[in-house]
C-alpha cells in the first residue's frame, strides 16, 4: 500500500471510531478476536519501508519506542476514561465522554510534538509505517483494557430472576 493511502486509510478508520466512540456500544466480553485489526495493523506497518531512517538508525528507534510508548498509554487512558455499565439483561455496555476526547487531543499533540523533534534533530521517517504501527498499539490496548473491564463489570452482575 502506497504512504498517501495508507495515512488515508488509518485517518478514515480512526475518524471512524473516534466518532463511534460517542455512542454507547455493547462491549463482548466473550473472547472473540479483538486482536485482530491491530494485528493486522501492525504486519502492515512492519513490512512497509521507511519504519527506521536508515541514517539516524538508534534516533529513529527510540522515537518510534516513545511513539509506540505514547500510543500504549493514549489506548489505557482511553479505555479508563470509557464509560462502562450493565443493562438490565447483563449486557455490558461502553461510552466514551469528554475526558476520552480529552484523551484522543492531548495524545495527538504529543504525536506532533513527536514529529517535530524528530524533524529538529534531522530523523527522517516514512510517517505512515509509524502511524500504522503506532495506531495498531494504542486499538490493542484500548480493547485489550476495555474488554478486561468489560469481564468485570459482566462477572459483578447479578442476574435474578423476576418473580411473576
Amino acid at each position: 500500500m502506497s504512504g498517501v493511502l495508507t495515512i488515508v486509510v488509518i485517518t478514515a478508520v480512526v475518524a471512524f471510531i473516534f466518532i463511534r466512540q460517542f455512542t454507547a456500544q455493547r462491549v463482548t466480553s466473550s473472547g472473540g478476536k479483538w486482536w485482530l485489526i491491530p494485528a493486522v495493523l501492525a504486519v502492515v506497518a512492519c513490512r512497509q519501508d521507511g519504519l527506521l531512517d536508515p541514517a539516524h538508525h538508534a534516533a529513529s528507534a527510540v522515537l518510534l519506542g516513545a511513539e509506540l510508548l505514547i500510543a500504549l498509554a493514549s489506548g489505557a487512558a482511553w479505555a479508563w476514561t470509557t464509560r462502562i455499565w450493565t443493562d438490565a439483561d447483563g449486557e455490558v455496555w461502553a461510552k466514551g465522554g469528554w475526558a476520552t476526547a480529552g484523551v484522543w487531543l492531548c495524545g495527538m499533540a504529543v504525536r506532533i510534538g513527536l514529529m517535530a523533534a524528530a524533524s529538529l534533530i534531522g530523523v527522517h521517517q516514512n510517517s505512515s509505517p509509524a502511524l500504522t504501527l503506532s495506531v495498531a498499539a494504542m486499538l490493542l490496548t484500548r480493547t485489550g483494557v476495555l474488554t478486561w473491564r468489560a469481564r468485570a463489570a459482566a462477572q459483578g452482575t447479578y442476574r435474578v430472576p423476576v418473580a411473576g
